[in-house]
C-alpha cells in the first residue's frame, strides 16, 4: 500500500492536531523565513481589499510559494495545504496582536460584540491550485478589564488572529458561534477534507 502523504505549509500547532484529528498524514513544508518577510507571500491588507479577499489571497499565496520550493528542493511531489485566518469586526482585519497592550486592546473592541473568523485554506500541486473559504461567527459576552489583563498575561493571545484561542481560555468568552469550530481554530475540517478529496487523497 502506498503511503500517501501531503505537506503542510505552516507552523501552526493547532493545524497540525487538527489535521491528526481526522487521519491525514502529512510532513511539514515550512518557509526559509516568516512568509511575511518574502515577497512571494504579502500579508500586508491591500487598500479597498475586502477580508475575504483578503485572506483567500494570502492562503493561495502560501500555497503556491510552497509548492515552488517543493520543486526548488527537489522532494516528492506531493499536495500542499495552506491556510490563512483572519478576524473581521465591521470590515476591518483584525490581525495577531504586536503586542500585549494591542491584545487588550483587540480583546476589548471584541468585548460584548459579534465578528467574524474567516479561515481559507489552498491546496496546489503542480500548476493546479484549489481554494476553500469558511466563514464563522463569534460573539463574546463582556468581558471584565480584569480578566482580559490576566488572559493577556497568560500569553495565549499573542501568536493568535484576534488576539484568542477559542480552543483555549477564551473559549469562557464565547456565548455563542455560528458556522465551523475548527475553521474558527485555524483549519476547517469538513472543507479541508472535501479540497484533498479532491486531489486524490483518501479521506
Amino acid at each position: 500500500m502506498v503511503d500517501q502523504r501531503i505537506y503542510l505549509a505552516s507552523r501552526s500547532p493547532r493545524r497540525r492536531e487538527l489535521l491528526t484529528q481526522i487521519g491525514v498524514r502529512f510532513d511539514l513544508l515550512l518557509f526559509r523565513t516568516l512568509p511575511r518577510e518574502d515577497a512571494e507571500v504579502n500579508e500586508a491588507w491591500l487598500p479597498d481589499e475586502t477580508p475575504e479577499a483578503y485572506v483567500q489571497r494570502v492562503a493561495r499565496a502560501k500555497a503556491v510559494f510552497a509548492a515552488g520550493l517543493m520543486a526548488h528542493r527537489s522532494i516528492v511531489a506531493r499536495p500542499v495545504l495552506a491556510a490563512d485566518t483572519t478576524l473581521d469586526l465591521d470590515g476591518a482585519i483584525i490581525a495577531k496582536p504586536k503586542d500585549e497592550a494591542d491584545a487588550a486592546a483587540i480583546l476589548t473592541r471584541l468585548s460584548g460584540r459579534s465578528h467574524r473568523v474567516l479561515t481559507a485554506i489552498a491546496v496546489a500541486r503542480g500548476e493546479r491550485v484549489e481554494q476553500r473559504l469558511s466563514i464563522s461567527a463569534v460573539r463574546f459576552r463582556q468581558l471584565g478589564a480584569e480578566e482580559i489583563r490576566r488572559y493577556v498575561h497568560s500569553g495565549e493571545p499573542m501568536d493568535k488572529a484576534g488576539a484568542y484561542g477559542i480552543q483555549g481560555r477564551a473559549a469562557t468568552f464565547v456565548e455563542e458561534i455560528h458556522g465551523s469550530h475548527s475553521g474558527i481554530v485555524g483549519l476547517p475540517l469538513c472543507e479541508t477534507a472535501l479540497l484533498l478529496r479532491e486531489f486524490g487523497y483518501p479521506l
